[in-house]
């Protein structure tokens, strides 16, 4: 079963991504100690697509390694 997009939005505000608003329903996630953004499109009720989970993991595995 895949995750919602606010589902998605929500872990990576608890790890301290920051959000920027981007044109229609996509969303700029950027945080500190990472270089580049992770970019979600989609309303906060859809189902997310298997390569924007992934994203969210990659960027989440990557902040672990660093602390």
């Amino acid at each position: 079963m895949p995750k919602k997009i606010r589902e998605l939005k929500n872990i990576l505000r608890k790890a301290g991504f920051t959000e920027t608003s981007g044109k229609g329903s996509h969303t700029k996630w950027s945080h500190p100690l990472l270089s580049g953004k992770i970019i979600l499109s989609g309303k906060d009720g859809s189902d997310a697509k298997p390569y924007q989970e992934k994203d969210v993991e990659k960027a989440l595995k990557r902040l672990r390694e660093i602390n």
